[in-house]
């Protein structure tokens, strides 16, 4: 049987509450002393009830008195340095979970607008048929993919020039690299062409809406 999430609220009934108590204590003494031993820091608690006369005090009172004395003499920087309430701890969270979202959401469309683009490479759709509010982010995804491309052209040059220099001239006359090369070339014009369209598409756009605006004052 699974346990029960409890309820984080006042324990009404007296008798379940002090139980709970003298449960919730021993497992906060049990944690103090695998914290202080695991990370090797000092620490103590200091435990004052309803149901005890006296404060109880763990592990001990000169262990407690060197802890406070400690803290004491920390300068106020370095007290508050990591301290938050629960405000500032809710807007870090806040702004944690605002970035990540972001992330994701430039990440998606991203893979979004690199599915249009293959879309538009195997002649699926046009660009004409993309929505202008769009037309920007997939410019930028065929910038990148261009700059992609035209680095790997030169990384193969590269190549090709330093296998030339060491392999005999008849041995290089049948190069395994240059389809590679001539195919990153087809794929830069390809870019360059559907970046045109869409700068057509842009102007014709704007074109019309010029031509629109125009009907409407005569």
């Amino acid at each position: 049987m699974t346990r029960q999430k409890v309820k984080m609220a006042f324990i009404e009934n007296e008798t379940a509450r002090k139980s709970t108590f003298k449960k919730r204590k021993k497992g906060v003494l049990k944690k103090a002393h695998e914290l202080g031993t695991l990370c090797g820091v000092p620490i103590c608690v200091i435990v004052n009830s309803a149901y005890e006369q006296n404060p109880e005090v763990w592990p001990s009172r000169e262990t407690a008195n060197k802890v406070v004395s400690q803290w004491k003499t920390m300068s106020v920087m370095d007290k508050t340095k990591k301290m938050v309430n629960q405000e500032t701890f809710l807007q870090q969270r806040i702004t944690k979970a605002t970035e990540s979202w972001k992330k994701l959401r430039k990440e998606n469309k991203e893979l979004e607008m690199k599915n249009v683009m293959f879309d538009c490479l195997s002649g699926k759709t046009l660009v004409s048929r993309i929505e202008k509010s769009e037309l920007r982010d997939f410019v930028y995804v065929i910038e990148q993919y261009l700059k992609d491309v035209i680095h790997r052209i030169e990384i193969l040059k590269r190549n090709e020039e330093s296998s030339s220099a060491l392999v005999p001239v008849a041995a290089t006359t049948t190069s395994s690299v240059m389809p590679v090369v001539e195919m990153g070339s087809s794929s830069v014009g390809f870019y360059d062409k559907i970046r045109d369209q869409i700068q057509s598409t842009l102007n014709m756009k704007q074109t019309t809406k010029d031509l629109d605006l125009n009907k409407k004052q005569w």
